[in-house]
């Protein structure tokens, strides 16, 4: 086992409680209350939610760095990073770790879809250019099941060591592996294939993105569905419906259209941020492909304000058709 191998079971175990406590708050607690706004940091809103998970992780990463002194960085967090235990300099710390204690936040609140508790695990780098997403090399991500759903998922890899993954029963308290795989349909014809617009603002120039890629690639017949989208508004779950097989493509272009947000008189817009990522390990060590829109392997900061812009393909051939065509969308519309 390597080095950052010993730091999985307990992550595995934090992530367990972790979860245990948000279902609890969500059987406790009315919809309403946590939904409410807890506060507003980085361009993003924190909910009371949010707040449950925060505080189990925190002390969880507490207990854990009484073995050796560790660099979280999150969200929520003093100056978005937390040297742990208290008295340790970051220089001390050998590994650096980009959480998310809730990804997709809105849907678990309102009981309408699982989200996910997100752990990757880098070498800290101090030197220029520091560490980077592609540094990972230890990921962990935890399904937050519904109240009402007894079965939830919990993925991990090593880099170089594929994608593992169990269920857990909340009713007999079983944990039994499963075996997930991406599709291997080297077409969208009747599968999801997904090109995000989670929220208001240049949702027309994504979706005639959608309809190009779309209409190119898939025949057209009359009163027929020729294939489907699934706007699952959580990074995490939407790299899970890849590795287990259910999504054949994602793509997440909201940081090419903050231009026309700005033509159109509006903000910028909410973004996936590294942290959200911090897991495509799991999803590369199964076999999906994860690249930015210009092809290249995805990368970004280690940190939780960048905004990143990926695509998520099942498998090689599917990309060797949909690429061309989706970048060509982009191109016309001066995206890329």
């Amino acid at each position: 086992m390597t080095d950052a191998g010993r730091l999985l079971e307990p992550i595995l175990a934090l992530h367990e409680r972790i979860r245990g406590a948000v279902v609890e708050a969500c059987t406790r607690q009315a919809s309403e209350l946590l939904a409410s706004v807890a506060s507003e940091v980085g361009g993003d809103t924190i909910y009371a939610i949010d707040r449950v998970s925060e505080e189990t992780f925190v002390q969880g990463f507490t207990d854990l760095a009484r073995e050796e002194p560790l660099c979280l960085v999150a969200e929520g967090l003093p100056g978005d990073s937390l040297v742990l235990p208290p008295g340790a300099r970051e220089e001390d710390c050998r590994w650096r770790l980009l959480v998310d204690p809730i990804d997709g936040t809105r849907g678990l609140m309102y009981q309408k879809r699982s989200a996910w508790i997100l752990t990757g695990v880098a070498p800290n780098r101090l030197l220029p250019p520091g560490t980077r997403l592609r540094d990972i090399v230890l990921a962990v991500q935890t399904e937050i099941p519904l109240v009402k759903q007894h079965l939830s998922d919990q993925l991990w890899a090593l880099r170089g060591r594929g994608m593992e993954a169990r269920r857990y029963n909340r009713l007999s308290g079983a944990r039994e592996r499963v075996t997930l795989r991406p599709s291997r349909a080297d077409t969208i014809m009747h599968g999801f294939a997904t090109i995000v617009r989670f929220f208001p603002g240049a949702r027309d120039v994504l979706a005639a993105v959608d309809d190009e890629v779309a209409q190119a690639l898939v025949p057209a017949t009359p009163g027929r569905a020729a294939c489907f989208e699934d706007q699952y508004a959580s990074t995490g779950g939407e790299l899970y419906e890849m590795i287990a097989g259910h999504d054949r493509l994602v793509a997440d272009l909201r940081p090419l259209v903050q231009a026309v947000r700005a033509g159109q008189g509006l903000p910028p817009g909410l973004c996936c941020h590294p942290y959200d990522l911090c897991t495509a390990l799991i999803a590369l060590e199964s076999g999906v492909i994860l690249t930015d829109p210009m092809g290249q392997p995805v990368d970004a900061p280690f940190n939780v304000t960048a905004d990143v812009a990926w695509i998520g393909y099942a498998n090689e051939r599917l990309r060797a058709r949909v690429e061309p065509v989706l970048r060509g969308a982009l191109r016309r519309r001066g995206l890329l």
